[in-house]
């Protein structure tokens, strides 16, 4: 399972490292095009803001596998270790619920709205939509390799 999870970090990693690399490289294409050339690329904004969304959808469930996702321990630091373990079991069965919330509204909302064209690139906006659900998968894997964590972690044989 740890070989599974590495893997699983590896491939979230790698995914939001091109979407990056995707914005950055677009937009800085755009500008040279715009300023240099005064022929603005049409399709570049919204390549872009794709990337984003989707550079996003996997960051989310990459920070949330490392557990560096934001937290408010305010209240967390209060209470007793036993309470903290499970509160921790408590916030990964609701991240696996709620995951696979999002990943059926997003094919719902992909199905609905997924024919409507995208004025830049021509292409049909399901494969922007679709990112949530993308997400959503995402988040559901996470969940389930947080769990497997957790209850594997007495196992000698397990490194965490």
């Amino acid at each position: 399972m740890h070989r599974a999870e590495t893997a699983f970090r590896h491939l979230l990693a790698g995914l939001s490292g091109i979407s990056i690399l995707v914005v950055f490289g677009v937009v800085f294409a755009g500008s040279v095009s715009r300023y240099a050339f005064s022929a603005p690329l049409q399709w570049s904004e919204e390549v872009a803001k794709y990337a984003m969304i989707y550079g996003c959808m996997f960051g989310i469930a990459y920070a949330y596998l490392q557990d560096r996702q934001i937290n408010f321990t305010l209240v967390t630091d209060l209470l007793s270790k036993q309470m903290r373990a499970r509160l921790t079991v408590i916030v990964d069965v609701s991240t696996f619920v709620l995951g696979g919330i999002l990943a059926y509204a997003g094919l719902i909302f992909a199905g609905k709205r997924g024919g409507i064209i995208a004025s830049g690139l021509g292409i049909p906006m399901y494969w922007a939509q679709i990112a949530m659900t993308v997400g959503g998968a995402c988040l559901v894997l996470a969940a389930l390799f947080r769990l497997a964590r957790l209850m594997n972690k007495n196992r000698p044989e397990y490194e965490a």
